[in-house]
């Protein structure tokens, strides 16, 4: 591929998703007259018509639709290569406000943090723990983190941390006192911690097993809206918990409580980081991302 036609790519997927070479252009920095030449010299080339034009109206032919579903991703990517690769030796000053469960906040934002702000002292960040499904945009966060399908379909969304995994835990002596369940179906006679959302949901205890899917509404005496607590709650005997397993790692190290059906929670993706459009990302967010990206290579 020749560098013209690089760019004349990164033009046509401009004005395929704005539908408009005025609107394009403007983004480009460049005249709607020369992109329209550099896209008739891309279809020249390629032997294909990519768009429809009229005096009002810009539309995607079916080719020109093939063409932007591969190429939207690929020149993302290449766009967060060159930006990681700056961002290495850059300077990132200014602020980073994010919305994050708490979940992902203690597991994933964190670690992510702290190395994130030694490599750039100057850079003030701001996290927010919230457990609500919060208007990021108009609560003004530059980005915000969740499960990735409650995430909206208009935002660009990254994996961040990895693949999750729950875990059921239960202390010795509540199992000495009331027996270990086996299956999900066995939960039905135990005292289940449970966790209620800002909405007012219980959550649902969810499992899986060679493919088969299986949600329990379970039982209990005490409602947590934070797994910290639904763990020391588990840890002091007072029934089974069900919590994401970073939560429950030291104490199942320290041997204070056993993990049980196991083979009945997979790993799952787990959550995403989004934020709303590809152009005009601020440094500081891209500088999270680099990091994201590194750690995911294996390179950090």
């Amino acid at each position: 591929m020749q560098r013209a036609d690089l760019s004349d790519l990164a033009a046509f997927a401009s004005v395929a998703s704005h539908r408009s070479f005025r609107k394009a252009a403007t983004e480009l920095g460049v005249s709607p007259s020369a992109l329209s030449h550099a896209l008739r010299g891309l279809e020249a080339r390629m032997g294909v018509r990519l768009l429809h034009r009229t005096t009002r109206s810009v539309a995607v032919t079916e080719a020109g639709a093939i063409l932007l579903a591969r190429l939207g991703p690929a020149l993302a990517e290449i766009g967060n290569a060159v930006d990681a690769a700056r961002l290495l030796s850059a300077e990132v000053t200014g602020s980073l406000r994010i919305n994050a469960p708490h979940a992902a906040c203690r597991l994933i934002l964190m670690p992510l943090v702290t190395r994130l702000l030694a490599r750039h002292p100057n850079l003030a960040v701001e996290i927010i723990g919230d457990n609500a499904m919060t208007d990021v945009v108009a609560d003004g966060f530059d980005a915000g983190i969740r499960m990735g399908e409650r995430v909206a379909k208009d935002m660009i969304a990254l994996p961040i941390g990895g693949p999750q995994r729950f875990a059921v835990i239960g202390s010795p002596a509540y199992l000495d006192r009331r027996g270990t369940p086996g299956r999900p179906q066995d939960l039905a006679g135990h005292a289940c911690i449970r966790q209620r959302f800002p909405d007012g949901r219980l959550f649902k205890w969810e499992f899986e097993r060679d493919g088969v899917a299986c949600d329990v509404e379970v039982e209990g005496p005490l409602t947590f809206g934070d797994q910290e607590l639904m763990v020391e709650a588990a840890v002091r005997g007072i029934g089974l918990a069900f919590v994401f397993e970073g939560y429950a790692a030291d104490v199942l190290a320290q041997g204070r409580v056993k993990r049980l059906m196991e083979e009945w929670c997979p790993a799952f993706p787990g959550f995403h980081l989004y934020y709303p459009g590809r152009r005009h990302v601020p440094s500081t967010l891209r500088a999270l991302i680099a990091l994201m990206q590194e750690r995911s290579s294996g390179e950090a």
